[in-house]
């Protein structure tokens, strides 16, 4: 046994080569409403999020796509390359990378109009209720199932995007309107959580995510793959009451499926049914090697020692192990941290195999691919002026709930309020805690010592996911008296509290960094 880590980040490049490519036109919906489109860069201040290649929907509300994408227009007057005057554009305008790509639903809501709409070509509305719609245009094709009065949800696929109507080149033009006048979609979306800031965007999770999860986040156990080995001839075995406790026991304190503990506890010696020390030296029912145990063993049962050939230690030994090897990380994790606990793809498969057996589960975790770092030493920090603006805002929220899984405007949890905080001085983030942490280790931010943080500072801590992981992040606002401005707990809501820095599991203090390219 051993562990890996890895991490990734994407390359502006894309986004450029992407954008002079991109010719887009739009053209007239009768005679009110013309759409077109330029190539206009990003706005400076919507920092895009390097290391995280893909993102969880959190929230009602979600980006039009799936995969990563660039905006290529900005919404508002435009000199129309057509029709050489200047005409409103109503919406903005996204191209899929690769594409054309699947459009998906931003919102629930029900269908009022979809099919051929002129300049707009193959064209949806959704209805989201308080005067809310969101419209897709230019789409090649919709989905035979997309008619009027069709109710959709949050991320279902409403068509391909494509080229047709008044249009040079595919892609997506994304409008929100309200009580019939089009608004600004990037500043819309991104005061509900939900930035076009072009990052891929998994697919809205089908299972039922527990209530009391930070962001509404979790994401199914990934399907077995292949090579298999040992699933393919011996079926999962049942297990035994007392073994079954203890997954469970150690899925619940470590935050993950138990089944996922059983699939191991299958692979390696079918519940505790085989006792023999492996040929390579491996003990106990979760079969540990000595060294590896030393390293990651707990106390399971409580009675003050972690013993390699206790069933107890040994199954929480491996929920330890699995999360500090980074399983939390999204399917891509999970199977990295058990590629760490036995170095063989079959082995992964294998244990999937018998984990969807059991019957699955939730991860509660985060599925981006930041996997952290150390950080950016010589990253600049947030001008006085822009962390005053967090401050700020912050402060205005007091009094405000906190509501697991709130993402605003008017109840928070942890995460969701140090996110819109930042948004105010032009800072897009991840969402929720683990994340964010992850986001600023992997270049965005810088690693403070305690004793020396300042106001605007983030502190991240474990909670609520387990010892393992992050669940909780706090805004420093003064540290001369150690105290925060956060959304605290159901209780406690948002305010003005203190923290400590002992009593943690995780405790770590980070600086976020002043937005490459930002003009503010």
């Amino acid at each position: 046994m051993g562990s890996s880590s890895s991490s990734s980040s994407s390359s502006r490049v894309g986004w450029v080569i992407a954008a002079l490519a991109a010719a887009l036109l739009a053209g007239p919906l009768g005679a009110a409403v013309v759409l077109t489109a330029v190539i206009t860069p990003a706005v400076a201040e919507q920092q895009r999020l390097d290391c995280a290649t893909t993102v969880a929907a959190s929230g009602p509300w979600r980006p039009p796509f799936q995969q990563a994408y660039v905006r290529t227009s900005v919404f508002g007057m435009r000199f129309h390359p057509i029709h050489h005057e200047w005409r409103l554009h109503a919406g903005v305008d996204l191209v899929a990378l690769p594409g054309p790509g699947p459009v998906v639903a931003a919102a629930s809501g029900t269908v009022t109009a979809a099919g051929d709409r002129g300049g707009y070509g193959n064209a949806v509305d959704i209805d989201h209720g308080a005067g809310i719609v969101s419209r897709y245009a230019h789409l090649a094709r919709l989905n035979t199932t997309i008619t009027v009065g069709t109710a959709v949800t949050a991320g279902q696929v409403l068509g391909v995007e494509g080229s047709t109507g008044t249009s040079t080149g595919n892609h997506l033009h994304f409008e929100i309107l309200i009580n019939g006048a089009p608004v600004d979609p990037v500043a819309f979306m991104a005061e509900r959580g939900a930035p076009l800031d072009g990052r891929a965007v998994t697919p809205t999770p089908t299972a039922p995510v527990p209530a009391g999860v930070e962001g509404g986040i979790g994401f199914d156990l990934p399907p077995a793959g292949t090579p298999r080995l040992n699933s393919l001839h011996t079926p999962p075995a049942p297990i035994p009451a007392t073994v079954k406790a203890l997954y469970v026991a150690a899925g619940s304190r470590y935050q993950l499926p138990w089944t996922l503990l059983a699939g191991i506890g299958m692979e390696e010696t079918a519940h505790g049914r085989t006792t023999a020390t492996s040929s390579a030296g491996a003990r106990g029912l979760m079969q540990f090697m000595p060294a590896t145990f030393a390293a990651y063993g707990v106390d399971g049962d409580g009675d003050g020692r972690a013993v390699i050939t206790s069933d107890a230690d040994s199954v929480f030994s491996a929920a330890n192990y699995l999360t500090r090897s980074g399983v939390t990380r999204g399917q891509a994790g999970v199977r990295r941290a058990l590629f760490a606990y036995n170095h063989a793809t079959w082995y992964v498969n294998d244990v999937l195999y018998y984990a969807h057996a059991y019957g699955g589960g939730l991860v509660l975790g985060d599925p981006t691919s930041c996997a952290g770092g150390q950080g950016d030493p010589s990253a600049t920090p947030l001008p006085a002026d822009r962390v005053a603006a967090v401050l700020a805002w912050a402060g205005q929220q007091a009094g405000e709930p906190y509501v697991y899984g709130a993402n605003g405007p008017n109840a928070w949890d942890c995460s969701s309020f140090t996110q819109a905080a930042y948004r105010q001085a032009g800072v897009s983030m991840p969402r929720t805690a683990g994340a964010q942490r992850d986001w600023l280790a992997a270049g965005a931010g810088t690693r403070i010592a305690p004793g020396q943080e300042r106001p605007g500072d983030l502190i991240f801590w474990d909670s609520y996911l387990g010892p393992n992981a992050i669940g909780h992040v706090v805004i420093v606002k003064d540290p001369t008296t150690r105290t925060t401005v956060e959304a605290k707990r159901t209780r406690a809501g948002v305010g003005t509290f203190t923290y400590r820095y002992t009593g943690h599991s995780i405790f770590e203090i980070w600086r976020p960094a002043t937005p490459t390219g930002s003009t503010r």
